[in-house]
Formats: C-alpha cells, sequence, structure tokens
C-alpha cells in the first residue's frame, strides 16, 4: 500500500527517568481537610496515591511491550496548507477478506488504547455475524501521530486525516464508530464524504430540538413533550446530566478552548498536573468503572510520552471551533445508516426524537451500564451493539455490500 510503514512504539529510557525524576519532586497541596469530596474537583489523596504508584510501581516497558503486539503503522498525510506530518494508526484485519472496514475515531482524553478491549472481539471470525476489519488512528496531536504547530487544524482537517487514511489503505466504503470528539469528525465525514462513508454508529448523541422551518410536526411534537414532560426515565436523566454537565462540568472545556496554552504549559511541565487532569474525568465521566491505578497511570503515560508532547492535545478545543467548518451539535448526516448505543452515565445526552433528525436512524439500544468511555468500560456490550446494527441482510449491513 502507498506509503504506509510498519510502526513500533519505543519511548526513550531517558524520558521515563525524567518522569520518574519529576513525580520524586512532585508537591501538593495541604489535604488536611480533603475527606474525599468531589465537589471541588478530585480529590488530593487520590492524586497522591496515584502518583506514588506511576512512581514506585508502574513499568512503562511491559505496558509498551504489550500495546506493540498489536499491528501499529504510520503513514505521512499531506493536506493543503499544512507540512505533511506522520499519522499513527493500529490496523487490526479480521481473516475474512469480506470483513467490514470500521473506522474508530476517539476523542480527549483518550486515545487508540481505549479500541484495546474491542479489537480482538470484532475482528474474531463469526459464524452467522458480521467480522470488521478495525482502523484506529491516534489523531494529530495525539498518541504517536505528529504535533501539528501551524493553526488553522479544526474539523477540516481532522476529516480530511481520517479519509485519506481510509482510502490510503484501500478502504473507498466504510463505516465508523464514534463517541466525544469522534462524534463530530465522523459527522463531518458523512457531510463531507458521503460517498465514502455508509454507516456510522455513536455511543455518545447530541443534537437539537427539531426547528419548526424543516419539521412543524416535529416541533410541534417536541413542544408538546417538553411541556407535558413526557420524556421516558432515560431522557429525563440525560436532560438533567446535561444541565449538570453544563453548570458544575464542563469549565475544562472553556479552558482549553480559549486559553489552550495557558493549560498546555502546565500539562507539558507537571506529570501531577497532567495526572489530576485526566483522573477527573476518567472517574467521574464513567459509570462506577472499577479503575485500577495501573489503568489510570496507561492512560496517563500515553499522554505524557505522546509524540506530539502533553500540551498538543488541548488545541483540538480551541481550532475545532475556529474557520468556516466547525464543530456543530446536530449536524445532519444525509447519506449513512445512524445507530445509537445510550449509556445511563454518559456526561450529556438527549431526546431520541431529536437524536432521530440526525438521519437514517437503523438502530438504538438502551443499556443498563456504562458512561463515556464505552469501549473501555462496557466492551462486550458495545461489540455487540455494533453486531447488532450490522447484522447479515440488516440496513447497515446491506448499504456497505451494495455501494
Amino acid at each position: 500500500m502507498e506509503d504506509i510503514r510498519n510502526y513500533q512504539i519505543s519511548v526513550a529510557s531517558e524520558a521515563i527517568a525524567e518522569l520518574h525524576q519529576k513525580l520524586v519532586a512532585s508537591k501538593f497541596p495541604d489535604d488536611t481537610d480533603d475527606d474525599g469530596d468531589w465537589e471541588c474537583g478530585a480529590p488530593v489523596a487520590d492524586i497522591k496515591r496515584v502518583a506514588k504508584y506511576w512512581q514506585e510501581k508502574f513499568d512503562w516497558s511491559s505496558y509498551e511491550e504489550t500495546l506493540n503486539k498489536l499491528p501499529h503503522f504510520e503513514t505521512t498525510i499531506s493536506l493543503e496548507g499544512f507540512d505533511p506530518f506522520e499519522l499513527h494508526f493500529v490496523h487490526q484485519k479480521a481473516a475474512n477478506p469480506d470483513a467490514i472496514p470500521l473506522l474508530f475515531v476517539h476523542g480527549w482524553p483518550g486515545g487508540f488504547f481505549e479500541a484495546t478491549k474491542i479489537i480482538p472481539l470484532l475482528t474474531a471470525a463469526q459464524e452467522n455475524g458480521p467480522e470488521f476489519h478495525l482502523v484506529v488512528p491516534s489523531l494529530p496531536n495525539f498518541g504517536f501521530s505528529s504535533r501539528i504547530s501551524k493553526k488553522g487544524f479544526g474539523l477540516r482537517q481532522y476529516t480530511d486525516t481520517c479519509q485519506k487514511l481510509m482510502l490510503r489503505l484501500g478502504y473507498k466504503q466504510y463505516a465508523a464508530q464514534g463517541g466525544d470528539w469522534g462524534l463530530y469528525i465522523t459527522t463531518s465525514i458523512g457531510n463531507l464524504y458521503p460517498e465514502s462513508m455508509l454507516a456510522l454508529h455513536l455511543n455518545f448523541v447530541i443534537a437539537m430540538p427539531p426547528p419548526f422551518t424543516k419539521s412543524p410536526f416535529g416541533f410541534v411534537r417536541f413542544l408538546m413533550t417538553h411541556m407535558l414532560n413526557l420524556y421516558t426515565p432515560q431522557e429525563q436523566s440525560g436532560l438533567k446530566a446535561s444541565l449538570d454537565y453544563q453548570n458544575n462540568g464542563s469549565s475544562y472545556v472553556h479552558i482549553m478552548r480559549t486559553r489552550p496554552k495557558t493549560i498546555g504549559t502546565m500539562l507539558a511541565d507537571s506529570p501531577v498536573a497532567l495526572l489530576a487532569w485526566i483522573y477527573e474525568k476518567l472517574i467521574t465521566w464513567t459509570d462506577d468503572y472499577p479503575w485500577t491505578d495501573q489503568e489510570i497511570c496507561q492512560w496517563v503515560s500515553l499522554y505524557w510520552f505522546s509524540k506530539a508532547g502533553p500540551a498538543a492535545s488541548v488545541n483540538i478545543y480551541h481550532e475545532m471551533f475556529q474557520g468556516n467548518w466547525q464543530a456543530e451539535t446536530g449536524r445532519v448526516i444525509p447519506n449513512a445508516r445512524l445507530g445509537f448505543s445510550y449509556f445511563p452515565r454518559e456526561v450529556a445526552a438527549t431526546p431520541r426524537m431529536w437524536n432521530r433528525q440526525l438521519g437514517d436512524v437503523v438502530f438504538e439500544k438502551e443499556n443498563e451500564k456504562g458512561g463515556h468511555f464505552a469501549a473501555w468500560e462496557q466492551p462486550e456490550v458495545l461489540v455487540r451493539d455494533l453486531r447488532t446494527m450490522f447484522k447479515l441482510n440488516g440496513p447497515a449491513y446491506c448499504a456497505l455490500r451494495q455501494a
């Protein structure tokens, strides 16, 4: 294939030693009044505990060896107005050559590693179900992809990067799966390249109420539902979570969107700052997931040792809202078959009637447990939903097979 090279993760021993030195020298605020309450953020005692584990027990080399068992690759991507950059990705193919190509797009504070639990499940041989070729890129500025130093690398560029990767791998038509920023990137692909992305599954779904100008009946139905509070218990919970997120949980968005350099400087210098910044989201955005200190250190280490550096990933929050093609809630996907998996502890969720305005919805599932990081928290459930959506001879499966 054109310009596809094998890639192996290899963090220099000097970088590992520097991390340990910084952890040893870390200073913490007084926590005498810290009773484990999350009202003001992550408890200091938690951060101290994980930082100590990171310093004394976490073995990056062992984890690196585990990651390198996956088929890693890199390729050079060229986009108009930007210098060529290196894109890292995992490409795990199923044994069946006719398996469905599936692009997995991560967000923040996730990465390619979120998919490590679902990769073996989705690529496994099936007697009567769909199989998948998994393509899992590290978005530019994340993981082991290049840092983009020039301003203006926004939604259009992330979209074009993913599209170029899939075409380079020989996938002219494909499906996609996304959450967090993956929602915005995949729906953008569906708008800009409707001939390529023919089906989309989302585990993070937010939309706007149906507008009167486009759907008078839908707008009236929305008003009646809203005024009489006819939402389902799941929808009521989602709206409550959305309001709480807006009022109490979204400050990080405003900081990274408006002052990426300020927060980036702190994250680039201090591993404990990076740990606290990410740890809070991993705990509060999941559904009582039993995080181990080992897992936390794996996630945070992949940001600390990223090729682009710990500060680079925050730029996405600024750049996604610049230029002529910006991140937009409720963008309709005109050509793709859509599937939605709902998890009860998602950070924000909108009523299903709103979501169905996004396009041709062929699959919906209300799940009993799970939060924002579905592929990590509930890998078997997410895989089950994907297999159901793409069942043989179903509308999503046929959309790809008849292309």
